[in-house]
């Protein structure tokens, strides 16, 4: 392995980088599909975007899902195809190219040329491709953009028509009228689930009029109430609801008489005439509120000051009254229009109980007016055109926009004296997403797709699919599949798939194509594409010998992207077996949005054209906010950009942030840059921090002159006798487990957590307390299996975490593979790990246990100003489990002394000797469970004796009120109970409700020494940060006493000699030693030090010559001992060490001009250190 740069200085960005140019050099995608060709297919359907925006952290977010789990599926054994497709029809490329040839009216395509517009829209469907392919690419997903698929190629809407074809075939496509949502600035209608994405609050004007009732002896007139005035002139109908009361009352100052539900009334009420005319009102005030809802002004309790009621009756004796209408545009009708009918959508929230209906403007108005015979299924007049304009069928207001129309249509309405008050009216209005106009409701001609009849079937398909998280599916799907409508599939414009539909002229003859050779076959006429201008001219001749032309629509778009699955392999007429053997596909994954969108199409198709779900399991992710809750806005500038942040910190640390997050739980997550960052402090730095010190450690071995570095085996490794060995083995092997397991149930956001915790365990407890074996300092052999524990750990992990940060995890492997022959060339194409031998759980709740003491002996040494320098006599442990006592007093039992600077251990499984026990219920987990028992379980919870709670807690249950109670249902609390005598200074105790530690806190003078010990140890550790040596850095450490009485310092340094030797890696040497030409690279005085005052001197290691030895080489000449120690101090010190290894210990040495040749003998002539030559003369 080779040597590795601190964390600090580690670029993120930078290595990821050259992690892809090296990806790039091998083919590594390309490579990792070749390698898994013949193993089990897992299908992924990738969902395509528009290419005519850029990407945005919905994108991302979404493409890292996909991206962990497809690579995990190819580590665990299958081959995945991933091939990005593109959606090219539809909204968004029309809108670009109306607003850039500022086309406002369907006359304006027509003029242009449909050809033409369709190529100006093909020209800009891809003009973002290359930016999609680098910014995919940089956050690390593999997927094939070369071998993509486009719902505008010929092989996917040839594949579309089929679907078509079959759903015909099947008899679930009908031609009707539909009110939908219209786009005026698209000239389009829009699925339920596209108008629901763009609602605004705004003001429109609201109008209550009077419609005269036929033959009513005291003149009565209906008052509706509408927020539509353009509406009016095509009103046919009146509704109420049959189950209200109504009043017909008279108005005491104008002497009008109305007919209005009675809960309603008071919108008609007028306590000051003389403000009316003032008001735009002939009876009532306009109210100052405007905005409220309704309008509702005036107080119930005094509305019969202004009328008198003349009659009161339920809504269904109104049914079949007929009343003048305001308009006589449709006076053609009067036969079966212009009367009341009755349906239970009427409700009295707001208006007047009575509902004026328009049916080609609503949706329950078109269903009522059908209902009652006002008008036929087939016989609708729409008298708004497709641009939003009346037609001439409304003569006064003829080419007028109806938004702008509704001022002189509330005029017409004053003019006829129908005009009972006028006013504003704020509400939630939905707007179209594209054109940013607001929509209308309008009866549009379409096909549509029977989806009410297969409502059933996928209800029970939704049943056999796996959703993450579940209550999307059971909820949100659910329940907008059981109350699904049948679907309009067909769009009156341009550049989509056309529908294949040869029609004959009176709609009597209907061929369905589905295939580009059967139109051939049929038309005689060759065919290279399938859109609207290369086939509009194409006509076929029925078996009667009529001519049979295209129907001018196109598909929904949403209908391409669900036929994806069949499309984008051009099933069926290619690649069939593949299909067949595969379908549903295993996975898909998209927003929460996708739930009306694609998720559905998708399981509406299959299901018609199958009777089976399209996907097996399914990721639904939730929303990106910017940071202050809005919506991501390019206007608002609210947000970093996704390049800026994955140059700043890497997209390995943006795949985290974005997974580890509520937006995989489809939750919406408020997006924070400085959570990018903090991923890279929490998870990198530490992970990085544990593989640079392996690298160091091992490297060292090298530097020692030793072998180099070659990890043992893993059946080798499982035989370690070292607790913390079998501990971090068994920890790696839970990883494994829990990452396959949360993996397979597609839960990528628990696996985060889980690898903090690890990477904080591998860096803090395994690195941590084993410094001395990993450094050396217990032996060669010990040594190298605390480094192969390390590597096969950090090894692991790495191919472990490879899906979710395939670039650092890369970048380690590449380094750590060179210790290793016959590894994979990238981690990549490595298999997922599997469990191998058994996990300890007991060595594991036992270290965890003990990283528990270990922080409760700290929060109590905080509490008491007791810093871990200062040691402590004795520390008592209690817990009941026995297990656990030997484990703490045994194979830990060093960690846990060393760690916390204790010199005594006492375990206790008498839990009453220092505690006293009670109980207390887990509400959270009881809460739900007992309901109305809660409070009287809770009551004897709290009542229970210690004896009860021993009872409990050997027996693992209780009864209680007839409730059984587990061990996870009561929370056992022991509350320290201090031993006769002592105070609280003296002895201290800290528990977490399962393990108990008491501290004896009392000044031991025995214990100085090693205190003061600790403290020498601690200013030479921050010495060597301080001019910034590297853990590996070998120096020699002089200590010089600063006191007039050094007899402390002596005593300290004499009795605490091994331990500081272990603690620094050298001996602790007298400053007096220091020759004068060594190399001083740090030196600091400290003062009042455990009542001591002394300097450290940090230096390079330096040779030590034995004089009298060196002198007797040349029989007392003076020059040549000193000709000799000059030529050996100029070399090189790490070549000199070297040059002795290899000599066994001797050097030859004939190189110095006219000098006597000499063997130089290591140990009796020359040291190679000062600490050397002090163990050789301490012995001596």
């Amino acid at each position: 392995m080779e040597e590795v740069c601190e964390g600090k200085d580690f670029a993120f960005p930078k290595q990821e980088d050259t992690i892809l140019e090296f990806w790039t050099r091998i083919d590594a995608f390309k490579t990792q599909l070749s390698l898994t060709k013949d193993m089990p297919e897992y299908i992924f359907y990738d969902g395509p975007p528009f290419a005519t925006g850029l990407p945005h952290y919905g994108h991302i977010l979404a493409g890292t899902i996909k991206d962990i789990v497809t690579r995990y599926q190819s580590m665990t054994g299958h081959h995945v195809t991933r091939r990005f497709g593109w959606d090219c029809h539809g909204l968004p490329v029309e809108n670009e190219i109306d607003k850039k040839l500022g086309i406002k009216k369907r006359e304006d395509v027509l003029k242009l040329g449909i050809g033409n517009y369709n190529e100006e829209c093909r020209s800009i469907v891809t003009r973002y491709v290359s930016e999609w392919e680098a910014v995919i690419t940089r956050t690390g997903r593999w997927i094939d953009f070369k071998n993509d698929y486009k719902t505008m190629d010929l092989n996917f809407m040839e594949s579309v028509w089929w679907v078509f074809a079959q759903l015909y075939a099947k008899n679930l496509v009908y031609k009707g009228f539909k009110v939908m949502p219209y786009s005026t600035g698209c000239k389009t209608p829009l699925s339920n689930f596209e108008a629901g994405q763009n609602y605004k609050d705004v003001s429109d004007p609201e109008v209550y009029m009077t419609f005269p009732v036929v033959g009513d002896p005291d003149g009565a007139s209906f008052v509706a109430w509408t927020t539509t005035p353009w509406t009016l002139p095509s009103n046919l109908a009146l509704c109420v609801n049959a189950n209200f009361t109504y009043l017909k009352v008279r108005n005491k100052y104008s002497g009008k008489v109305y007919v209005v539900a009675e809960s309603r009334l008071s919108v008609l009420h007028n306590p000051k005439p003389k403000e009316a005319v003032a008001n735009n009102s002939v009876d009532a005030p306009k109210s100052k509120n405007a905005k409220v809802k309704g309008s509702a002004g005036g107080k119930a309790d005094n509305v019969l000051d202004s009328f008198e009621v003349l009659e009161k009756f339920s809504g269904a004796t109104l049914v079949g009254k007929k009343y003048e209408p305001l308009f006589d545009f449709f006076k053609e009708l009067s036969d079966t229009a212009f009367r009341v009918v009755s349906d239970n959508y009427v409700t009295d929230d707001s208006g007047t109980g009575i509902v004026h209906c328009a049916p080609a403007f609503g949706e329950d108005d078109f269903r009522v007016c059908i209902e009652n015979q006002i008008i036929s299924k087939d016989n609708v007049t729409v008298a708004v055109d497709d641009d939003g304009c009346f037609t001439d069928k409304i003569t006064d207001f003829s080419g007028s926009y109806i938004k702008q129309a509704d001022k002189d249509i509330i005029e017409a309405v004053k003019a006829k004296g129908r005009l009972v008050k006028s006013g504003a009216f704020t509400h939630s209005y939905p707007y179209c997403w594209r054109s940013d106009t607001p929509l209308i409701y309008r009866a549009v001609p379409s096909w549509f797709v029977r989806v009410e009849l297969l409502k059933e079937q996928l209800l029970e398909n939704n049943k056999q699919t796996y959703w993450v998280p579940d209550f999307v599916k059971d909820k949100r799907f659910h329940n907008w599949l059981e109350n699904a409508r049948d679907w309009a599939i067909s769009r009156s414009r341009f550049w989509g798939t056309p529908l294949p539909i040869w029609i004959s002229e009176d709609e009597k003859e209907i061929v369905v194509i589905d295939s580009v050779a059967k139109l051939e076959e049929l038309s005689g006429e060759k065919v290279s594409d399938l859109h609207r201008h290369n086939i509009d001219h194409i006509t076929i001749q029925s078996e009667s010998g009529r001519v049979l032309r295209r129907v001018d629509d196109v598909f929904d778009c949403w209908f391409e992207s669900g036929s994806m699955p069949y499309a984008y392999i051009h099933y069926p007429f290619e690649n069939v077996e593949l299909f067949e053997k595969n379908f549903p596909g295993h996975f898909v994954a998209e927003g929460l949005d996708q739930t009306r969108g694609w998720f559905y199409t998708l399981m509406v198709l299959s299901t018609a054209l199958f009777g089976k779900p399209a996907f097996r399991n399914l990721i639904c992710n939730g929303l990106v906010l910017a940071e202050d809750g809005k919506k991501m806005s390019k206007s608002l500038k609210n947000y970093p950009s996704p390049m800026d942040v994955i140059n700043d910190y890497g997209a390995d640390a943006l795949r985290l942030y974005l997974i580890n997050s509520p937006v995989v739980r489809a939750e919406p997550l408020r997006f924070k840059r400085e959570g990018v960052y903090g991923v890279v402090r929490d998870v990198f730095l530490p992970w990085y921090n544990a593989y640079r010190f392996l690298v160091q450690n091992a490297k060292r071995l090298e530097v020692e002159g030793l072998a180099p570095f070659v990890p043992f085996d893993q059946a080798t490794l499982q035989k370690s006798s070292n607790v913390l060995d079998q501990w971090i083995n068994s920890a790696t092997q839970s990883l494994v487990h829990f990452v396959r397991q949360e993996m397979d149930g597609y839960r990528l956001y628990t696996v985060v957590p889980y690898l903090l915790k690890f990477l904080d365990n591998l860096t803090n407890i395994y690195v941590r307390f084993n410094r001395k074996r990993l450094k050396g300092r217990t032996g060669e052999e010990d040594c190298r299996t605390a480094l192969s524990t390390l590597y096969n750990v950090l090894l692991l992990s790495c191919k472990v975490m490879a899906p979710f940060t395939p670039f650092f995890t890369e970048a380690l492997y590449q380094n750590m593979r060179k210790a290793c022959i016959g590894s994979e060339e990238s981690i990549h194409y490595c298999s997922f790990p599997k469990e191998e031998g058994k996990r300890g759980e007991r060595i594991e709740q036992s270290v965890s246990r003990m990283m528990t003491i270990i922080d409760l002996a700290r929060n109590i040494r905080e509490r008491h100003n007791k810093p871990l320098k200062t040691p402590l006599r004795e520390m008592v442990i209690v817990h009941p489990d026995a297990d656990f006592l030997d484990d703490i007093n045994g194979k830990l039992r060093e960690y846990v002394l060393e760690e916390l600077n204790i010199r005594s251990l006492v375990p206790c499984n008498d839990t009453l000797k220092y505690a006293s026990l009670r109980a207390e219920p887990d509400f959270s987990v009881l809460g739900k469970r007992l309901g109305k028992s809660m409070g009287i379980v809770a009551k004897e919870i709290k009542a229970m004796s210690q004896e009860q709670i021993l009872a409990f807690e050997n027996a693992g249950e209780v009864t209680i009120a007839n409730h059984c109670l587990k061990l996870s249902d009561i929370k056992v609390l022991r509350d320290f109970k201090r031993p006769d005598g002592l105070t609280e200074k003296e002895v201290d105790a800290a528990g977490d409700g399962d393990v108990l530690v008491i501290l004896d806190l009392r000044f031991d003078e025995s214990l100085f020494a090693a205190g003061a010990a600790r403290e020498i140890v601690n200013r030479i550790q921050k010495l060597r940060k301080k001019v910034a040596l590297e853990p590996t850095d070998t120096v020699e450490v002089y200590f010089e006493s600063l006191d007039e009485d050094k007899s402390i310092s002596q005593r300290v340094l004499h009795s605490q000699e091994s331990y500081i030797r272990d603690a620094i890696g050298s001996h602790l040497l007298s400053n007096s030693l220091m020759p004068n030409y060594a190399v001083v690279i740090g030196e600091e005085s400290f003062h009042g030090i455990s009542n001591m005052s002394f300097s450290i001197t940090l230096a390079r290691p330096t040779l030590m010559f034995n004089q009298n030895a060196i002198r007797s080489l040349f029989t007392g000449e003076e020059k040549f001992t000193d000709n000799l120690q000059t030529y050996l101090l100029s070399r090189d010190h790490s070549n000199l060490k070297s040059e002795f290894q290899s000599g066994n210990g001797k050097k030859f040495v004939d190189s110095i001009e006219g000098h006597p040749a000499v063997e130089v003998v290591l140990g009796e002539h020359v040291f190679l250190s000062v600490g050397d030559y002090y163990l050789a003369t301490k012995s001596d």
